[in-house]
């Protein structure tokens, strides 16, 4: 029997969560469905004057909210039941956290890892310029950002084509988030979604009594962890996780192979080991294996996979070892291997959730394109005179002197990276809050089932409550 498609996989979390909610029955089948999508072939001219016709698409899966939002990816598996998946994820995922955006998601069929920078620039161009004949990009209609095989350099492209080719828009670096920041980008945005997948499991870790029951300590220091993908979100996650929460990193995991080192490495040298090397081969500090998935097997309290959809799989979710499975990539458990992976009592930080990171702060950079102005520039000074008050009347309560080398901390303004991440960090909380108290208030078998549930009644009522139907 073949496995389900990526789709059809979501479409299966979304029906399990219905029942669970008083949403009609016509309202959940548009809730599901994707409302849009645009195929498209486009010829690219090669480097060496060869002309090369490359298949992409966009799908903008839900209206309920505008503009519509999600990333473009360069790979090779990307196709039309992929990018919908994802646009459907971004839907949920958007409500979840609060954001006010329709999901969507975009994708273009070509191996990153193969591209010269000129031909990926003329991709890149002549793709936004499609999306531009079809009205499938703008800041109030769809708003891309960067996903796997793209960056800020792509965004920056797609920001000044729309640029050039929409004149009289008065807002044209809002049609795109994930920008540089000599473009309109907003700091914080590279780490974000990495950074939002250890305020997701920091939250988790501090359930005492969820964690007392999976035979953990509450906290993340000491847990030991292993990442699967050490691109931008498996690297900052692993980063984050080891800095600031104090967990030791026992694995890595990547194409060409994996690290494994039981008393742990440290996941920024390996990173730049790397990026000097091309590949984990070699680095010192642990044992390298070819067979990189065979890494995911082993004993750990946390894995994080952090790659492509459908990394745990019915095959493997039998020989999964952690005791908590956090999905830092989009879809990477596939809904077979969740039954088998619940049966074993591994616990599920879900995607719609702890992969949220991204496009909160991208809401961010949209907020501050469509204004015009950083949000540090609003306030930062009036933060700043009100800590000196603060700060004045202390001393003058106390008749002490607070030392200058205490004070200038307490009296120094936020600057915009600060305001931003401190945002990011109150969003996932929040989020996760709603999550635990929709699963304990219904009595639900999952986070997962509860982050649908909240996403379902989110979504039909802003249908209901927009004027959407006569």
């Amino acid at each position: 029997m073949a496995r389900s498609t990526f789709f059809q996989s979501v479409s299966r979390y979304f029906e399990k969560a219905a029942p669970h909610t008083k949403v009609s029955p016509g309202l959940l089948e548009q809730v599901k469905t994707c409302n849009s999508v645009y195929r498209m072939r486009f010829p690219v001219r090669e480097d060496d004057g060869r002309i090369n016709v490359v298949e992409a698409f966009r799908a903008e899966h839900s209206f309920h909210r505008l503009p519509t939002k999600g990333g473009i990816r360069f790979s090779q598996r990307v196709n039309l039941d992929e990018t919908i998946a994802l646009a459907a994820l971004m839907s949920y995922k958007c409500s979840i956290v609060g954001v006010p955006f329709g999901g969507a998601k975009g994708g273009i069929i070509l191996d990153p890892a193969k591209l010269s920078e000129g031909f990926r620039e003329r991709v890149t161009r002549r793709y936004t310029a499609e999306l531009i004949r079809k009205n499938f990009i703008g800041p109030d209609i769809d708003v891309p950002a960067p996903d796997y095989g793209t960056g800020e350099r792509e965004m920056g492209w797609i920001a000044d084509t729309y640029k050039n080719l929409k004149m009289n828009e008065p807002h044209p670096y809002a049609c795109v988030t994930g920008k540089p920041l000599s473009m309109q980008g907003i700091p914080g945005r590279k780490q974000a979604t990495g950074l939002g997948v250890y305020y997701g499991i920091r939250a988790f870790a501090d359930q005492t009594e969820t964690m007392k029951k999976l035979g953990l300590k509450p906290g993340t220091a000491g847990k030991r962890i292993i990442i699967q993908g050490l691109g931008n979100v498996g690297y900052h996650a692993g980063h984050f996780l080891q800095q600031d929460g104090k967990a030791v990193i026992v694995g890595i995991i990547e194409r060409e192979g994996a690290l494994y080192a039981p008393d742990g490495m440290d996941v920024e040298a390996a990173a730049k080991f790397r990026a000097e090397t091309g590949s984990l081969a070699g680095f010192p500090d642990a044992t390298f294996r070819e067979d990189g998935m065979a890494v995911m097997e082993e004993d750990c309290d946390i894995l994080i996979p952090a790659a492509l959809e459908d990394q745990i799989t019915a095959e493997n979710a039998p020989c999964i070892k952690a005791k908590i499975v956090a999905e830092a990539a989009n879809g990477p458990v596939h809904h077979e291997a969740e039954t088998i992976l619940q049966e074993k009592g591994i616990h599920i930080l879900p995607d719609v959730f702890l992969n949220a990171g991204g496009v909160t702060i991208s809401y961010f950079e949209w907020i501050k394109n469509k204004a015009g102005i950083s949000f540090d520039r609003i306030i930062s000074r009036h933060e700043e005179l009100n800590k000196i008050r603060m700060v004045e009347a202390m001393e003058s309560l106390t008749g002490r002197e607070i030392p200058a080398s205490i004070r200038k901390p307490l009296v120094a303004r936020s600057n915009e990276e600060e305001m931003v991440l401190s945002a990011l960090d109150q969003t996932m909380i929040r989020a996760f809050d709603d999550i635990h108290e929709t699963q304990r208030e219904r009595k639900l078998p999952s986070q997962r089932a509860a982050a649908f549930v909240l996403a379902i009644e989110r979504i039909s009522d802003s249908y209901q409550n927009h004027g959407i139907f006569p």
